[in-house]
């Protein structure tokens, strides 16, 4: 079983990870991208995703109300979810903040 992410970063690298290896692509050719997602004005959850070859994006909404990560794949369909048990450590203020 893989370690839960308790950091920024290991969220993203575990993000980046989990969609690579959905469509089997080199990470290091891939990058993340990632956007912050508003409600009404307020930071509500973030969106990371990868666009891969033959127009493939995959996506992976991470949810701040239930600290849960929902992965996507390229026809949109749920195909995993994940509960932090912790708020991750040493978020970029710039994301959180609008």
């Amino acid at each position: 079983m893989q370690a839960v992410p308790s950091t920024w970063e290991e969220l993203k690298a575990h993000v980046h990870g989990e969609l690579c290896d959905k469509e089997n692509l080199i990470p290091e050719q891939f990058p993340l991208e990632i956007h912050a997602l508003l409600q009404r004005e307020e930071v509500c959850g973030v969106e990371f995703a990868l666009f891969g070859p033959r127009q493939i994006r995959l996506t992976a909404i991470w949810t701040l109300d239930s600290n849960s990560v929902l992965f996507y794949d390229s026809r949109g369909t749920r195909y995993q979810s994940i509960r932090l048990p912790r708020f991750p450590q040493e978020i970029p203020e710039e994301l959180l903040c609008c």
